[in-house]
């Protein structure tokens, strides 16, 4: 293993053209390490990190966490200050970018670029002045996906939305050509389900003849079978749950159609279906409500880069340090490779220095008339401390009251009120997808599996990269686990703690295993052979995902200026977008003054 906690000096130049971590696959995303020292402050209320070295440098500006927001934040500072301002980003990961994360898989010598987490552009005809001003600058054009997306992919290899049943869970492995839910529509051009009716789809599902029954009449809908007069009929499906729904008006008890119908909304709301109103189900095209083959006429989504919104962050970091990569826009940097030893070099303006997580922030006296504020990192085991003129807070909301020193209760009650939803992406190199195209799967819906979602990456060609060809190419397939509790109905909260435990208590080797009884029980054995076909596998483990918004009032009171300090990220949104991590930067950085 590499020393990452180098940041400067010979050694580090020596060791950086090896240290490239979009390259590194197994356990990624938040990776072994990155929250080591964090949780020690919050968990365990460390304060004593040993000898602390007070390092000779001063910035004008320290931002805390090097994901969309925090790079945003430093750019937002210059633009408004002067290029010559001297910022640092500090972040406990090993890549910059938060979620925003490269993979790179090398298959058979070809490369296959996905994302690990933040993955595409999402509705940017709502995105404001800003964030179009920011995307134009780093040479980000929205247009050019409009020929860069294939759109045709999916229908010219007949690859549609398909749902894959476990032996383990129902009995047999079964692929039914149909999502049962709505779920697969967001990838632009998918074949949806309607090669079978709803009788055909509810025969085939591996289930008991009762089950059938019951999954036929949640197939055919059945609002009409509440017994609410038509007035009151929006107020209770807005009030009413969809398992009690699915219950008490349609007479479900079937256990597999239950686990069908709580992960048919995956990552929409953020939680499971138990957790959802009729009407936000309904919203999300949950089991029961008719799959729709568009997904949003005037927002198509499709404004993807092969590494998802890690070309953000690129773009920005090229913007800032100029002689970490050549390209000049966006697009001319999907395929350069970038030089992470230019990252913390002294003649930057805007220096990254990564494997550093932040354990206090304090103001140098009043913060109300501090003109310094001093910030303590960890990296390499060891204290750190260097001196800023104002802080910006662009990490989670929720570890800033561990962090920020004499921060009021009011306020650190309130962002402790702000939490975070696991997530899991998860990318495979494969040799070839000839079984894929042979069960005509685009998307499989996987409702007994860990992952539950399996699909083939966005069909994205742009700066000289080239999405697969033929079934014959190496391509990357992506798999979404969004876990949740084992205890139906239990508050999103303790599901959120227990699933997170759960993910990060499992070794590499149980991811590659359940991706193996997945891949082996979806795949005809004829066509694929898990140890000849995977080449490579990426598990990108985000214990704190999606961004899940406090009480009413509770966001805005959390993200209130304190003295030099201020705070940017999605959280402070609340939404987990890249729009919004723009927008949160712009507005850190204005209350600065």
């Amino acid at each position: 293993m590499l020393p990452f906690g180098l940041t400067s000096g010979a050694i580090l130049d020596k060791l950086y053209p090896l240290y490239y971590p979009p390259s590194l696959t197994g356990l990624r995303g938040s990776h072994p390490g990155s929250h080591t020292h964090s949780h020690a402050r919050a968990w365990d209320k460390k304060s004593d990190w040993g000898p602390t070295t007070e390092l000779k440098e001063t910035y004008d500006l320290v931002v805390v966490g090097g994901g969309i927001s925090g790079l945003a934040t430093a750019y937002f500072y210059q633009q408004k200050h002067g290029k010559d301002k001297k910022v640092l980003i500090l972040d406990n990961h090993d890549d910059f970018g938060g979620h925003a994360k490269r993979n790179e898989h090398t298959v058979d010598g070809k490369l296959r670029l996905a994302h690990g987490g933040s993955q595409s552009i999402v509705e940017p005809k709502h995105g404001s002045e800003i964030v179009h001003a920011l995307l134009k600058d780093i040479g980000v054009d929205i247009k050019r996906f409009d020929t860069a997306y294939d759109r045709d992919f999916y229908k010219r290899n007949n690859l549609g939305a398909v749902t894959y049943f476990n032996k383990e869970t129902f009995g047999e492995d079964k692929v039914v050509k149909h999502p049962y839910c709505n779920y697969p529509n967001y990838v632009e051009g998918i074949v949806m389900g309607g090669k079978l009716s709803n009788e055909e789809a509810a025969q085939q599902a591996p289930l008991s003849e009762k089950g059938k029954d019951q999954l036929l009449r949640v197939l055919n809908g059945g609002l009409h079978v509440i017994d609410v007069p038509e007035e009151e009929m929006e107020d209770y499906i807005d009030s009413t749950s969809y398992f009690d729904y699915l219950k008490n008006n349609l007479g479900v008890d079937d256990p597999g159609i239950l686990k069908m119908a709580r992960n048919s909304g995956l990552d929409w709301e953020l939680t499971g279906t138990d957790l959802m109103t009729i009407g936000t189900a309904k919203s999300c095209g949950a089991l029961g409500f008719t799959p729709k083959a568009v997904y949003d006429e005037d927002n198509p989504y499709i404004y993807h880069f092969p590494d998802g919104n890690a070309s953000v962050a690129r773009a920005l970091v090229k913007k800032m340090i100029s002689d970490v990569a050549e390209g000049n826009n966006a697009e001319e940097l999907v395929l350069s490779k970038f030089n992470y030893a230019e990252l913390d070099k002294a003649r930057n303006a805007v220096r990254i220095r990564l494997n550093s997580t932040v354990v206090n922030v304090r103001h140098g006296g009043d913060p109300k008339n501090s003109s310094e504020v001093f910030v303590n990192y960890i990296n390499d085991n060891k204290s750190h401390q260097v001196k800023g003129k104002s802080v910006v807070m662009a990490c989670y909301n929720m570890m800033i009251p561990h962090i920020v020193s004499g921060l009021p209760e009011e306020q650190a009650a309130a962002l402790r009120l702000q939490n975070k939803s696991p997530l899991q992406y998860t990318t495979v190199g494969l040799r070839n997808w000839r079984a894929m195209k042979e069960m005509e799967i685009g998307l499989a819906m996987s409702p007994g599996n860990m992952h539950q979602v399996v699909f083939m990456d966005f069909p994205v060609s742009i700066g000289g990269y080239e999405y697969t060809k033929t079934p014959d190419d190496p391509c990357i397939v992506h798999m979404i686990n969004c876990p949740y509790g084992e205890t139906i109905g239990a508050p999103a909260l303790e599901q959120y703690r227990e699933a997170r435990y759960k993910m990060l208590g499992l070794q590499f080797k149980d991811y590659e295993d359940e991706i193996r009884a997945h891949f082996n029980g979806m795949l005809p054995q004829e066509l694929f052979d898990f140890d000849r076909d995977v080449e490579s596998i990426t598990v990108n483990r985000w214990a704190h995902g999606y961004t899940v918004g406090g009480p009413e009032g509770s966001v805005k009171k959390g993200r209130q200026p304190f003295g030099r300090i201020t705070i940017a990220n999605c959280d402070s949104g609340p939404s987990a977008d890249a729009k919004t991590a723009i927008d949160m930067a712009s507005r850190a950085v204005n209350e600065l003054g």
